[in-house]
């Protein structure tokens, strides 16, 4: 299935540096959102902030993949919305961490919605940057 989003991140940091960064809870929550995660396969979680007029401010999730410390995918829940989240990371021969965003399974409502999954990029994209922040 092609990724509805699909984004790219490189890091000098080490492969594990960037897979906690990915799974502890505390460091999800400087980059993403409080949340009570956990790297256990079917766990369900929570990501939560403060809600607005559009939003309750909650993302319901499930992890359905970790493969520590290359690949961790869980289910994004939100607004009516189920998607799956996928974080790939791989080690590249320059000595940096390469760290792949895939989402997948949005509605062709939402597809058909202007700028639905442009406002996802830019989202994940803000995310990134403070990834790269928390890693710094």
């Amino acid at each position: 299935m092609k990724s509805d989003v699909s984004l790219e991140y490189k890091f000098t940091n080490s492969i594990e540096q960037v897979w906690n960064a990915l799974t502890d809870s505390d460091t999800l929550a400087k980059w993403i959102m409080e949340n009570d995660f956990k790297p256990v396969l079917g766990h369900k979680f929570q990501f939560r902030t403060e809600p607005n007029e559009w939003w309750n401010g909650i993302v319901d999730c499930e992890v359905l993949e970790v493969e520590k410390p290359h690949k961790l995918s869980y289910i994004w829940s939100s607004a009516g919305e189920t998607t799956t989240v996928t974080w790939t990371l791989k080690e590249v021969t320059d000595g940096t961490v390469q760290l792949n965003l895939d989402q997948t399974g949005f509605s062709e409502e939402t597809k058909a919605r202007v700028g639905a999954i442009e406002g996802a990029k830019h989202a994940w994209s803000n995310m990134g940057n403070q990834l790269e922040k928390v890693l710094a």
